[in-house]
């Protein structure tokens, strides 16, 4: 038949590739899991259009072999964390490089435009944000706050570290569970947060605050806007798993998009948690010289973007 003519070749070259990781040899785990994604999207059609049963019987031997490859018990420790963090996640990045530049684009792009307008006067500023809001980020930023940009009064950077990884993580969240409203919830969590973001920044650059909001925030902000732009292109993809289903039911599609979308989330939470780290126990210190501070920002802005785009390119392979 005409599906098995079409598909037949992937799924031979999957069993071949099933049988060499089952007698320990090395194989691409990248493509591994990709053709591994497309068995189960075919076995999930061949189910639901009734094809011959001896078809589905093939299809649902090849899913379970990969599976208890896949998800073998001994991947999970410290080797197979540290290939996560090296190969898988980076590539997974890199996979989704369209959908990454989308969010990136509606993330930054209302950040850069909102940071402008807020730098020229109060007006804008104040259309998004109240006058009572506004004086709060001033006093968080004052000259003589011991404890600056914490929003709350805590003498103890474990306590503020928990703080912060609860809003990291929410706005990350946010980021990527709106991404079931079609993809449209994602973009606008997005837009929303480059809007504030860059007012915030513009406002108290204006009132004379910047020397010390910009050492505060200059190194985590390599690791917090990464994963909140990560994080929504997550939740796009969800959403165009639901708007373009092509061939599938909407909840297939859905399920195959996940796959897709969860290796992004990692990268998103990996980032933000990093981000919370550095908040609490290093953008806070007054001792700090503000030079230091951006130093290690540059350099922490490298490593994210040597992370993204280089780690895990070559001929790395699983076991």
């Amino acid at each position: 038949m005409r599906f098995e003519a079409e598909y037949g070749p992937v799924w031979d070259a999957f069993a071949e590739q099933v049988a060499l990781a089952r007698q320990g040899k090395p194989v691409d785990g990248a493509l591994l899991a990709a053709r591994y994604r497309r068995v189960c999207e075919n076995l999930a059609l061949a189910q639901s259009r009734a094809y011959p049963i001896h078809l589905v019987a093939r299809l649902e031997a090849l899913a379970q072999d990969a599976h208890q490859i896949i998800y073998r018990r001994q991947d999970y420790g410290l080797h197979r964390l540290g290939r996560l963090l090296r190969v898988d996640l980076p590539r997974a990045v890199r996979a989704e490089g369209r959908l990454v530049l989308v969010a990136l684009a509606l993330f930054g792009l209302p950040l850069l435009l909102s940071f402008l307008l807020a730098l020229t006067g109060p007006d804008f500023a104040l259309r998004l944000l109240d006058a009572g809001q506004l004086r709060r980020y001033e006093s968080m930023y004052a000259d003589g706050n011991s404890a600056l940009g914490r929003l709350r009064n805590a003498g103890d950077d474990w306590y503020m570290f928990g703080f912060y990884i609860f809003n990291n993580v929410g706005i990350g969240f946010r980021c990527f569970g709106a991404g079931i409203l079609a993809g449209v919830g994602s973009a606008f969590v997005l837009v929303y947060n480059g809007l504030l973001m860059g007012a915030v920044a513009g406002h108290l650059t204006r009132v004379g605050l910047g020397h010390n909001f910009w050492p505060f925030v200059a190194t985590h902000a390599a690791f917090e806007l990464t994963g909140i732009v990560l994080a929504g292109a997550a939740g796009l993809r969800m959403g165009l798993g639901w708007l373009a289903p092509g061939r599938q039911t909407r909840l297939e599609a859905l399920r195959a998009a996940a796959l897709v979308a969860v290796p992004l989330v990692y990268a998103a939470f990996f980032l933000l948690v990093v981000a919370a780290v550095f908040e609490a126990f290093w953008s806070s210190a007054a001792w700090i010289a503000p030079a230091v501070k951006y130093g290690v920002a540059g350099l922490c802005w490298s490593l994210v973007l040597a992370w993204l785009l280089a780690m895990g390119r070559g001929g790395t392979h699983a076991r």
